[in-house]
């Protein structure tokens, strides 16, 4: 077993002298038969040094900023109290990721409510709730935020997505700021967004754009970044629009195998904070405060899933499959996104890998592939195996295909476990059910 591999892991993983997988300081051997599998980990110290270093570096260069961590990432209530612990922003986009942060107590004033198409009772419950920032994505949002305002009296700052139409390379499913995506408004319908909130009222205090997801190049960046300032620019002197903040969104990339050559925070810090105060004097504009929203960059590599293998076969000339009992209903990202993860046996970490395998989940979809030509050394039915960085749109993408029931969630800390969310029971799958008289 190559040992960089515990790079992938949360900080601090290790093997223990009986070749066991350490996570967290606890040995996910153990933790696989404490709380069964399919497991999800999260490293509560990952998490936490991961919040610091976003707030570190980017403090380094410019000293108005918030990090308003990406909740559709992976949001539940211990994830939401740590994000509040180390004095972040959040970001929500739904009225049921709302609902979880605020019955984790997080500060509604530092919640921003971002989508594409919120609906007018979800705008309700976020201003009964007093939110303190609303990202609206077009126009007729505007119309709805002004009703929804003058039903409940809160008056929350808002932002305009905007859509720089600057392409990253990323997976095409994950890209949100190139020309046609769906999401903002385009730059030359922007003046007329904010000409209709100057007449509405509205307390519009900036722009936004989000580029895309798992991006690993700074240049998309300091180039939106200098579409929105020069359209700033032109507003000021046309409409008097006063930039207060400006959010680059987040997106930035991490490592999920050996191979993946993810960029160090301080690189995107420093290209972004350098960009924006070198354009606001060359456009002559005062510097605005600078919002940034890291999700997976914080949670990915905190999380592990744990499986237990099952059947294998193999056929003539074809692959060994490995199966395990989960897949696609609980890590949709392969099937979606054509994800590669790293894959190896939890309790067998210093044996040799002599195998080349495919690891099959359970699902009835021939696209239920998690990993393939994955190295393992020789595995039986009960061996335990982990993939890395899952912490990021695998919980929160789950589903019940097939009547899967939804894994259970430890948090871990200095060699201490704690269940943050239960295993789903079949009787959840029928408890939303309404029974018919026969």
């Amino acid at each position: 077993m190559n040992k960089e591999i515990l790079s992938l892991f949360p900080q601090g993983s290790s093997i223990d002298s009986d070749g066991h997988l350490v996570v967290g300081g606890c040995d996910t051997v153990s933790l696989a038969a404490r709380y069964g599998t399919p497991l999800y980990i999260l490293d509560e110290n990952h998490i936490l040094s991961m919040c610091r270093e976003f707030k570190k570096e980017f403090a380094r260069h410019y000293k108005d900023i918030k990090v308003a961590y990406a909740s559709k990432a992976c949001l539940n209530q211990s994830v939401a109290r740590i994000i509040a612990s180390e004095d972040l922003e959040l970001d929500v986009v739904s009225g049921g990721e709302l609902a979880i942060a605020l019955a984790a107590n997080f500060p509604a004033d530092k919640i921003y409510f971002h989508g594409n198409n919120k609906t007018e009772e979800e705008l309700e419950y976020a201003l009964a709730n007093k939110i303190g920032h609303i990202v609206a994505d077009n126009a007729s949002e505007l119309e709805m935020i002004n009703r929804a305002v003058k039903r409940s009296g809160h008056h929350p700052d808002v932002f305009l997505r905007v859509n720089p139409e600057v392409q990253v390379h990323t997976h095409h499913h994950i890209t949100t700021g190139q020309p046609g995506s769906k999401f903002g408004i385009y730059m030359d319908q922007a003046p007329d967004a904010i000409r209709l909130a100057k007449k509405l009222g509205i307390n519009l205090v900036g722009l936004h754009c989000h580029l895309g997801s798992q991006i690993q190049e700074i240049r998309p960046y300091t180039d939106s970044l200098e579409v929105m300032l020069k359209f700033s620019k032109e507003t000021l002197d046309e409409e008097g629009f006063n930039l207060k903040e400006i959010s680059i969104g987040g997106g930035f990339g991490v490592n999920y195998t050996l191979k993946d050559k993810a960029l160090p925070i301080a690189s995107y810090a420093s290209a972004i904070a350098g960009s924006l105060i070198s354009l606001c004097e060359q456009l002559g504009l005062p510097v605005p405060g600078l919002i940034i929203e890291p999700g997976r960059a914080i949670v990915g590599n905190a999380g592990v899933t744990l499986y237990s293998v099952g059947m294998q076969k193999q056929a003539k000339g074809y692959e060994k499959y490995v199966s395990i009992d989960g897949g696609m209903a609980d890590n949709i990202r392969p099937a979606l996104y054509d994800a590669v993860y790293e894959v190896v046996a939890a309790g067998k970490m210093l044996d040799n890998c002599t195998e080349k395998v495919t690891i099959a989940g359970r699902y009835c979809e021939s696209g239920d592939i998690l990993a393939q030509d994955v190295m393992l050394p020789p595995v039986n039915s009960g061996d335990v195996l982990a993939v890395p960085v899952t912490g990021a749109y695998c919980l929160p993408m789950g589903s019940n295909y097939n009547g899967a029931l939804k894994p259970a969630v430890v948090m871990t800390s200095n060699g201490e476990s704690r269940l943050v969310r239960r295993r789903e029971k079949y009787v959840d799958l029928i408890a939303l059910d309404v029974p018919e008289d026969v």
